[in-house]
């Protein structure tokens, strides 16, 4: 748990970019025009920004882009310089915010550890004894004397995750690099994420993946246009953020709906079709969401969940163009259903059915979302714990020959 030790202030931060109007491109137009005074706008992206991390507190940072999260981030670094206020960071720092900072692509992944661990905080003893480990983790042993520039993207992110670990800074700033990686990479940086919070470790993360911060994080903030504009709970960030994030209105049922998208119906059937809103533990239903395209939607995700009183997804399944559950472009007045059969293995309570409709590779553009779109109460179950789980069990008695004896 987070200790009451401040690890990172933030107070009354600005930082603002200067974009010229007029870009000169060439040596001639300079050599035309020594003496053209040169216009600038100026681009306010943080004002007057105000909080604090906690030592051992996982921290998220969520917010549309160009809200500013990335540019705090780089802030706390000392990426950026601030035109205003103050940052005070208590430990070694550690960031982890773009794909191939520190790194020189001529020299090798060998070279290139050698060199970011030393100016991370570790002695070159450390480094060199660490080496192996760093390698291991990235899974990059067989390329350890190639030069970085001819490694992939996600050979690059691999390489600077584990070097950041390696170092076991005080305070650990990621940005959302990791979508890089492939699953197997990532499921290993989920299992280091886990450690790391029970280590105690502070760890500030800017992602658009609320499932992230709601599993990992403390406490999250939501930056809008420069400020912060809610800071606590990561489920009410989460849910805000996501709200934010909808090009949405209302129609006469009730329904969140968005430009391009509307939600027409949910709910829940049983095993010979007839819509239900109880169902026993173990019965056959069918969970059902009606989705009507109002535009062209291009690379869509559907997604409907199950989630608990206390607002616990505990079952979740999705249909996207992925080769697999492959979903089509949507058309203009197209209607799509996504069903999903199984046999209910809820405990005892009540539960609602949650339904999105997203866009694009990562998901990230949210054109409709519906928390409650229609609930169902579960009975019968005696379990203990939130779903029934399909298993074998048994049980072995022996008597030692002492106690024979």
């Amino acid at each position: 748990m987070p200790s009451s030790h401040t690890a990172i202030r933030v107070a009354g931060l600005h930082k603002s970019f200067r974009m010229p109007r007029q870009r000169v491109h060439t040596f001639k137009e300079r050599a035309l025009h020594p003496l053209r005074p040169t216009r600038y706008d100026e681009l306010r992206v943080l004002r007057g920004i105000d909080f604090e991390v906690r030592e051992g507190e996982f921290f998220g940072i969520v917010g549309r882009n160009g809200s500013g999260k990335s540019t705090l981030l780089k802030c706390l670094a000392g990426i950026y310089g601030v035109d205003g206020g103050t940052i005070e960071i208590a430990g070694a720092l550690s960031p982890f915010i773009e794909l191939g900072v520190g790194f020189n692509p001529d020299l090798t992944a060998r070279d290139n550890v050698a060199l970011n661990a030393v100016m991370m905080g570790l002695t070159p003893r450390q480094a060199r004894a660490r080496f192996e480990e760093i390698i291991a983790f990235a899974e990059l042993e067989r390329f350890t004397d190639q030069k970085l520039k001819n490694y992939s993207s996600g050979m690059q992110v691999r390489l600077a995750f584990s070097l950041m670990v390696q170092s076991d800074p005080d305070v650990m700033l990621i940005d959302e690099v990791l979508a890089v990686g492939d699953a197997s990479f990532q499921q290993k940086c989920i299992d280091v994420f886990h450690r790391l919070r029970d280590e105690g470790k502070t760890i500030v993360l800017v992602t658009h993946a609320m499932a992230m911060v709601e599993r990992f994080c403390h406490r999250a903030m939501m930056l809008s246009d420069g400020h912060i504009t809610h800071i606590g709970d990561p489920a009410e960030v989460g849910r805000t953020y996501m709200s934010e994030n909808l090009h949405s209105a209302r129609d006469d049922r009730g329904a969140i709906r968005g430009e391009e998208v509307r939600l027409r119906d949910a709910w829940v059937s049983d095993a010979g079709g007839q819509r239900v809103d109880t169902i026993a533990q173990g019965e056959p239903m069918r969970l059902h969401v009606a989705i009507e395209a109002i535009a062209l939607v291009r690379g869509p995700a559907i997604t409907i969940w199950l989630t608990n009183e206390d607002q616990v997804r505990v079952f979740s399944v999705g249909a996207r163009e992925d080769g697999g559950g492959a979903l089509a472009d949507l058309e203009p007045g197209e209607r799509t259903e996504f069903t999903v059969e199984l046999h209910n293995p809820l405990s005892a309570g009540r539960y609602y059915l949650g339904a999105s409709v997203t866009r694009g590779s990562a998901g990230l553009d949210v054109l409709l979302l519906r928390q409650r779109a229609a609930d169902l109460l579960s009975y019968g179950a005696d379990l203990y714990g939130l779903v029934a789980v399909a298993h074998v069990q048994s049980l072995t008695r022996t008597r030692s020959r002492e106690a024979v004896a």
